[in-house]
């Protein structure tokens, strides 16, 4: 039996024979396949392995080039910028033998990633989501898919059932404007925080991780840690014993302390499995941009905020790949908002309007901080809150629509609002603030109930009550009879903010924001 070897490139394992003819063969990754799309507009890298020292040639269309395979058998060259749009074509790659790749398009490359609503797939959600099952009930010649390390397939009612359900509604979107080919590659797994999902190096090297980090450690006690980790475990088997009496499923067991910068189920305690595995089978091939929905199972690096992890992500993502492509992100908490227009297809799952309730509520935080993930360069947020609610929200076909709504505006210059009211700027005048905005819009509106509602203002107590709050043009003025002298300001901020009821007039709900407006 002839002996085999892993032999890697580009970060993509291969299997070659040793003392083989068949080891002068030129191979290719299987994200250069029949049926793929070449990113548009830019240089568009094929590579691949061969003999070292082999003189490879790469045909497309009217463009010839030349590479030599390094010692490590590597080869890459790269097309000069393609345009989108055209028949379908046969690109060539030759060496001691000639590969043909065929019905290759020109269009817009998009990669999908995250965790479960990101793999859950087109032939799981469309039984609830009709506009979903409609659209995979079509054949898309000029959208074509790849689902992990797998190979290019058309788009059509054989191949989606197990594609990613929110990545296909997207790509549908873009295709139906921008009416050039659409890829869609997805790398995604169910269950998976941020910190499995970039690379060791990159989470390492971030300076605002190991500043997070250093912070945390500052105030981290290990014989305090592991004695509540104790008194958390003993409580835990008590009540699975109970569970197993009652007949009830037993509750999750609490997890073993990890000192800051621990990655809590990485593979031999290091980050990075997921993307090695998912992510890096991709590189180089050029893309526009990614599309990520992932936050309900955080970060897993201890002592690190979903913030601050995603910064690193993204840098590295895009260092590693070689190109600053766009990154879009769907806002979690997923739904519990009430949404402008409920008959709308995309929005028809929306929570309904509801009262104040009588408290201001305390769980708004890890809803600003993902909010915040927006300020990291190139970066844009799908906002969700309007869309449905659940861990696992059943209208893929709106997240994928409003996802491609931010693509279409962010990314491709369209003239259509991305964003609901974000907040701006304030002035204070007395007990009144006046709080300014981005992303009005054809205005600022108020949708259900019969007054603006959602703000609560603190004093120097730091407890807070709902404020009174009127539209005065392109601003709010906000204040309340109880507060005299404000401190702080708050906008639905809250897990759930179905009472949140600021738009703007193209129908996109306001974003949760906490300020200090102390003088």
């Amino acid at each position: 039996m002839r002996k085999r070897a892993l032999a890697s490139f580009g970060g993509i394992l291969m299997v070659t024979a040793l003392a083989s003819p068949a080891n002068a063969e030129v191979k290719l990754p299987n994200v250069l396949s029949d049926h793929m799309v070449l990113q548009a507009d830019r240089k568009v890298p094929i590579w691949g392995a061969a003999t070292a020292g082999e003189k490879v040639t790469v045909k497309f269309r009217d463009q010839q080039k030349e590479a030599t395979a390094g010692n490590d058998g590597k080869w890459r060259v790269e097309l000069d910028a393609l345009k989108a749009g055209g028949a379908a074509d046969e690109m060539t790659v030759s060496g001691t033998n000639k590969l043909a790749i065929k019905n290759v398009l020109v269009g817009e490359v998009w990669v999908g990633s995250g965790q479960s609503n990101m793999a859950g797939a087109v032939g799981s959600y469309a039984k609830n989501d009709p506009v979903l099952a409609k659209l995979a009930e079509a054949t898309y010649p000029t959208i074509r898919i790849l689902k992990g390390n797998g190979k290019w397939a058309e788009a059509d009612p054989k191949s989606l059932p197990g594609f990613s359900a929110i990545l296909f509604a997207f790509g549908v979107n873009l295709q139906k404007e921008l009416n050039v080919p659409v890829g869609l590659m997805v790398g995604a797994v169910g269950g998976t925080p941020s910190g499995h999902w970039l690379s060791e190096d990159a989470l390492r090297s971030d300076e605002a991780v190991k500043g997070q980090i250093a912070e945390s450690a500052k105030t981290y006690d290990p014989a305090k840690q592991q004695k509540a980790y104790e008194v958390a475990l003993a409580r835990w088997e008590k009540d699975v014993e109970a569970a197993k009496a009652a007949k009830k499923n037993p509750p999750r067991k609490p997890e073993a302390p990890t000192p800051p910068g621990a990655v809590r189920g990485g593979k031999e305690g290091k980050a990075g499995h997921l993307y090695e595995a998912h992510i890096r089978p991709m590189m180089p091939h050029a893309i526009r941009g990614v599309l990520w929905d992932q936050g309900e199972s955080g970060t897993a690096v201890a002592g690190v905020d979903q913030y601050v992890l995603m910064g690193a992500l993204i840098k590295g993502w895009r260092k590693e790949w070689g190109q600053d492509f766009a990154f879009i992100y769907v806002q979690k908490p997923s739904g519990l908002g009430c949404a402008w227009d409920p008959t709308e297809p995309v929005t028809d799952k929306a929570d309904k309007f509801e009262p104040l309730p009588a408290a201001v509520p305390a769980d708004g935080a890890y809803r600003e901080l993902h909010v915040r993930i927006m300020e990291h360069p190139n970066t844009y947020m799908a906002i969700s809150s309007d869309l449905g609610p659940m861990t696992h929200p059943t209208n893929k076909s709106g997240y994928g629509a409003r996802s491609a709504r931010v693509a279409l505006g962010a990314v491709y210059g369209r003239k259509v609002e991305i964003y609901g009211p974000k907040y701006k700027s304030h002035t204070i005048d007395g007990g009144k603030i006046r709080i300014s905005f981005d992303h009005i819009g054809q205005g600022l509106a108020f949708k259900h109930g019969d007054k603006l509602q959602g703000f609560a203002i603190a004093g120097a107590d730091g407890k807070y009550v709902w404020a009174d709050a009127v539209i005065d043009g392109d601003a709010v003025v906000v204040s309340s009879k109880t507060t005299a002298q404000p401190k702080s300001v708050t906008y639905a901020l809250a897990a759930r903010h179905t009472w949140a009821n600021l738009f703007n007039k193209d129908g996109l709900p306001a974003l949760p924001f906490k300020i200090d407006v102390a003088k």
